[in-house]
């Protein structure tokens, strides 16, 4: 199952598709999962997943935290997308 992963400023987070939308998932910094509580529209593309995390945890939003960031996606290797509101 394709997985994405995102650093949201600074909290490292799996989405995976599943039949009912998407899971969410936090990483440790052991690399276990573990499940989180978020409610993604399940209509919502993967590629508006970046964006959706952003308009989400914009709160956590720091100046050394950074931005929403894709670390890795299926087939593409790591990337560097910021994701911001216009």
């Amino acid at each position: 199952m394709p997985r994405h992963r995102f650093n949201v400023f600074g909290r490292i987070l799996d989405l995976e598709p599943c039949p009912t939308g998407w899971r969410c998932y936090a990483v440790g910094q052991d690399g276990k999962r573990a499940p989180v509580q978020l409610a993604v529209p399940a209509d919502l593309p993967a590629s508006d997943l970046g964006q959706y995390l952003y308009d989400i945890y914009h709160e956590l939003a720091a100046g050394s935290r950074g931005d929403v960031v894709e670390i890795s996606a299926p087939g593409m290797g790591d990337t560097d997308r910021p994701f911001r509101k216009p």
